[in-house]
């Protein structure tokens, strides 16, 4: 890919948003966000790097930035991703992820955008019956966050056949971690992550954490998850949009390292790392919650040249407790 191309990335104040910023600007290229800041945070935009504050929704808007910048590919990471808010609000789950994305496709078609880049799920699987799980596994999610991004899946699928838009959507597993540098890492309020509440917990941000389910049929009783550094997946964004400026076909790919750790793992690791001991307590399941969750990355890893570089569950602590560290002005935890 050519530098300094011209990419919009919505939700770019967020937290995998503002890696995927990192990482453009790193390459080279020329990066604007719109964000509604909704649950983005302006401190994370790089001062050189144009921001609109304005819904994805606001079509006349988002149509005004692509063609005053000239914009020829787009990275849409804005919307909604709390699964049980998704089960109790799903009509905002529709609205935010489904019914925006709609209009921030029609409004790319309008304005001739070659690429685009969506940030997908891996609740779109639901309850997988064969772990890992790849692309080709049946779509069956279980909450309405999934079935919000699967349906924007297809509408992704049915614009290319109709508009010859090309696009690569990336089915995340467990996102986790911060940039290594120190420069931006999870601040989003009320953040439901497993890593990053625990870290909160460790520095004190947080008084006590909780464990959705203890009674599920694994070694210990939690759920199991695939988690990947946040800066890892970063790089697989701008892998996406080269390998769809040189020609490449539309794709649907896992974004995973293909290993599952429970929930007891991670908070072990977090109280090893930290030496802290969390007031870690008993909750019930959550609703829409899989049991199990591992990704099969092989196409990825065959078709791209992208190959992480922090696929270590250490490595993914350390730099989520030095962020959050950084965040409260704590001294620094060991980093790597």
């Amino acid at each position: 890919m050519q530098a300094d191309e011209r990419i919009l990335i919505t939700g770019g104040a967020g937290y995998i948003g503002s890696h995927t910023v990192l990482a453009f600007r790193d390459a080279g290229h020329h990066v604007v966000i719109v964000d509604d800041l909704s649950t983005g945070v302006r401190d994370n935009v790089p001062g050189e790097v144009p921001l609109v504050v304005a819904d994805i929704a606001d079509m006349a808007t988002v149509e005004r930035v692509i063609r005053s910048h000239g914009v020829n590919h787009v990275i849409h990471f804005a919307g909604s991703i709390v699964v049980p808010d998704s089960v109790t609000d799903p009509l905002a789950y529709y609205r935010n992820n489904t019914m925006a994305s709609r209009n921030l496709l029609e409004v790319c078609v309008r304005c001739g955008v070659r690429s685009f880049v969506f940030s997908s799920t891996a609740a779109v699987y639901g309850e997988p019956a064969v772990v890992p799980v790849n692309e080709d596994a049946p779509t069956v999610p279980t909450n309405p966050y999934g079935r919000s991004k699967l349906m924007t899946e297809w509408m992704l699928r049915d614009v290319a056949a109709a508009h010859g838009l090309s696009y690569v959507a990336l089915r995340y597993f467990n996102v986790a971690g911060a940039d290594p540098a120190g420069r931006t890492g999870q601040s989003t309020p009320r953040a439901t992550h497993l890593i990053k509440v625990a870290s909160e917990a460790a520095v004190g941000i947080r008084a006590y954490l909780e464990v959705f389910g203890d009674d599920y049929p694994t070694a210990d009783g939690t759920c199991i998850r695939d988690y990947i550094h946040v800066s890892d997946l970063a790089a697989a964004h701008v892998s996406a949009l080269e390998h769809l400026n040189s020609g490449g076909d539309n794709l649907v790919l896992n974004c995973g390292y293909g290993r599952g750790f429970s929930v007891r793992d991670v908070l072990d690791v977090v109280q090893r790392l930290s030496g802290r001991s969390l007031d870690i307590r008993r909750a019930p399941r959550r609703p829409g919650d899989p049991m199990r969750l591992v990704s099969d990355p092989g196409r990825i890893r065959t078709i791209f040249p992208w190959r992480p570089r922090y696929d270590d569950l250490d490595v993914i602590v350390r730099t989520a407790l030095a962020w959050e560290a950084k965040r409260i002005g704590a001294p620094a935890f060991e980093t790597i």
